[in-house]
């Protein structure tokens, strides 16, 4: 796995360390409308399966986009590629919006699942670099077309900034 997902993985693992099945249904100041730890890994979740279907998309078509960034694309870039920073606040798509939690999983069954995600995604990622080189490949809905390691850059960015809220729950209730 590219060392960038790799780092990602790795601290997904280290974030949901030691976590039962009943803390990772934990969420902010037990308010209902924010999202659990579980719901926010499964939103991670959601956006790897996201990229994948984009960059299955694209490798199937065997040419990458013709998009150029716009400037306000290329200072989101900037920011969230260069910088990264992601801003808080920002609702997710509705296309990967956690649902209800119907079956509450331990933090090591979700560090599990999001190996195995991050496993495809990289394996997707690599064909799509083999085909299309370092150049721009595969258009994100907000950030316009990006090459293969922004991809990548964008995913520890996003899973970094949701594992903030990870470390500030298990802060809060002492874990």
């Amino acid at each position: 796995m590219d060392l960038v997902l790799q780092q990602l993985q790795r601290e997904i693992g280290e974030g949901l360390s030691g976590l039962d099945a009943t803390q990772t249904q934990l969420r902010p100041s037990d308010d209902a409308t924010r999202w659990s730890i579980q719901q926010i890994v499964e939103h991670l979740l959601l956006t790897y399966a996201s990229t994948c279907g984009v960059f299955e998309a694209r490798i199937e078509k065997k040419t990458p986009t013709k998009a150029r960034p716009t400037m306000r694309q290329r200072a989101a870039q900037w920011l969230v590629l260069g910088v990264g920073y992601f801003p808080s606040g920002v609702k997710a798509p509705v296309g990967v919006m956690p649902g209800v939690v119907e079956v509450a999983l331990s933090g090591e069954e979700l560090t599990e699942r999001a190996r195995e995600a991050l496993e495809r995604l990289d394996r997707l990622a690599v064909e799509a670099e083999r085909l299309f080189g370092r150049g721009r490949s595969v258009s994100h809905g907000v950030l316009g077309p990006l090459h293969v390691m922004q991809w990548r850059r964008f995913h520890l960015v996003h899973g970094e900034h949701h594992l903030k809220q990870v470390r500030a729950i298990r802060r809060a209730n002492g874990l």
